[in-house]
């Protein structure tokens, strides 16, 4: 079976929920799309009030509204039943859970590390087997979350890419750049994670937080 690729307009929509705050540059490069179609669904977008350019730290992107969000997820739930895969989806996300607490954990221990007079002291990175511990499971995680990122890429052309993302970071992270463990402005292994988890939340229609 081909891949199913979504429309230009729903993937303009939904880059702006999942890579928060990006670029129009940024939402086309994610899922290889041309610049101008993008631009031009996001305006349309705009003015349906889906979403809006804002300016903020120096920076200007997209900002998806609460109706944006709601419609993304409307045509997302539409493109699931379409395609009669949405059992395969929920499956993913079932096995996604466990792996996703696992990785969770880790990251937290890369930011937090206890001592015995304060339990949420900041993690210094002076304590290499530490850090060596929390960098073996963010290893571990990567055959498991790869397969599943291509179980949905047989069925869902946007899930592609993140097991690459993810692959590619560890690499740097193995390279000694520790930055691209947790670093946001870059696609370190936290941030490509999170944005993973975010689609299968947005396909899924789940709020987030409530499948911990």
């Amino acid at each position: 079976m081909t891949p199913h690729a979504s429309p230009v307009e729903d993937l303009a929509l939904h880059g702006v929920r999942v890579l928060g705050f990006p670029t129009t540059a940024r939402v086309a490069g994610r899922f290889r799309l041309d610049h101008d179609a993008v631009e031009e669904a996001l305006l349309d977008a705009e003015a349906r009030g889906w979403v809006r350019r804002l300016s903020f730290g120096g920076g200007t992107g997209w900002s998806l509204s609460d109706a944006g969000r709601g419609e993304g997820e409307r045509r997302l739930a539409a493109e699931l039943d379409a395609l009669g895969v949405r059992d395969e989806v929920a499956g993913v996300h079932a096995r996604f859970r466990p792996l996703n607490r696992r990785f969770g954990a880790a990251c937290t221990d890369w930011q937090v590390h206890p001592t015995r007079l304060d339990p949420m002291a900041l993690n210094d990175h002076t304590d290499w087997r530490w850090d060596e511990r929390v960098l073996r499971t963010l290893t571990s995680v990567q055959g498991s979350f790869a397969a599943l990122c291509a179980e949905l890429a047989a069925r869902l052309a946007r899930f592609e890419g993140y097991a690459g993302l993810y692959d590619a970071a560890l690499r740097r992270v193995g390279a000694g750049e520790r930055g691209w463990v947790d670093g946001h402005d870059r696609d370190s292994l936290h941030l490509v994670w999170i944005q993973f988890h975010e689609d299968l939340l947005a396909t899924l229609g789940i709020p987030r937080g409530t499948d911990a």
